[in-house]
Parts: structure tokens; C-alpha cells; sequence
């Protein structure tokens, strides 16, 4: 019973770190139309110092915690990848050009010898 009760009051402490984090960004967007005459500079940095800080909040929930981990884990894939040399990517990239250029001829061909029959029946 009280593991219950325990999950149902994370759970309205997440719904009130969520309020937070949108009434923070909400600010964010309200100051930088309100304060149009400051500098943008000093209105941008604001606006990432709220979201930062907006960020923080909802990294505390539940939800924040599982998208970190899941960033986390994507991270470890990301160095797990075996990226292509140089070599390897110029010889794709011009294996892709040669064949989008013969698909191109192809197509023009095509395109050329059916306007001729067409032009041909309609005279």
C-alpha cells in the first residue's frame, strides 16, 4: 500500500516539476517579446539560461531521468559505429554520381523518344 502511495506522490511532484518547466519556458518566450528593446544578444543569453534551467527541472522526473538514460545509451552506440575511411566515402559518393547520371541519360532517352512518337501521331 504505501509503495502506491509512494508512486502517486512522485508522480504529482513530476506533474508540478512539468508545471515548472513550462511556465519557465512560457517566461522565456513572453520576456523575449516584452523586452524587444533590450539587445538580442542579452535577450538570447536569457532565453538559454531559462531553458537551461527549464532543462534541469525536467530532468527530474521520471521522464527526464528515462530520456537522459536513453541519450546516455545512445551515446555508448554512437562509439560502438565503424565510420567509413576517406577512401571509402569518395568511392561511394562517386559510385551514387555515376549512377544517378546513367539513371539521367536513361530518363532523358526515354523522355526523348516518347515525345517523338507522340509528336509523330498527333501530327
Amino acid at each position: 500500500m504505501s509503495e502506491k502511495a509512494e508512486q502517486n506522490s512522485a508522480g504529482a511532484l513530476d506533474t508540478v516539476k512539468w508545471i515548472v518547466a513550462t511556465v519557465l519556458a512560457a517566461l522565456a518566450i513572453w520576456g523575449n517579446s516584452y523586452y524587444a528593446d533590450i539587445s538580442p544578444l542579452y535577450r538570447a543569453l536569457a532565453i538559454v539560461a531559462v531553458a537551461v534551467v527549464a532543462g534541469f527541472v525536467a530532468l527530474q522526473t521520471e521522464q527526464g531521468r528515462a530520456f537522459n538514460q536513453l541519450r546516455k545509451d545512445a551515446m555508448i552506440e554512437l562509439r560502438k559505429v565503424v565510420w567509413p575511411t576517406r577512401q571509402e566515402t569518395v568511392q561511394t559518393t562517386l559510385i551514387v554520381l555515376v549512377f544517378v547520371v546513367i539513371v539521367a541519360l536513361i530518363l532523358f532517352m526515354f523522355d526523348w523518344v516518347l515525345k517523338g512518337l507522340v509528336s509523330w501521331v498527333i501530327g
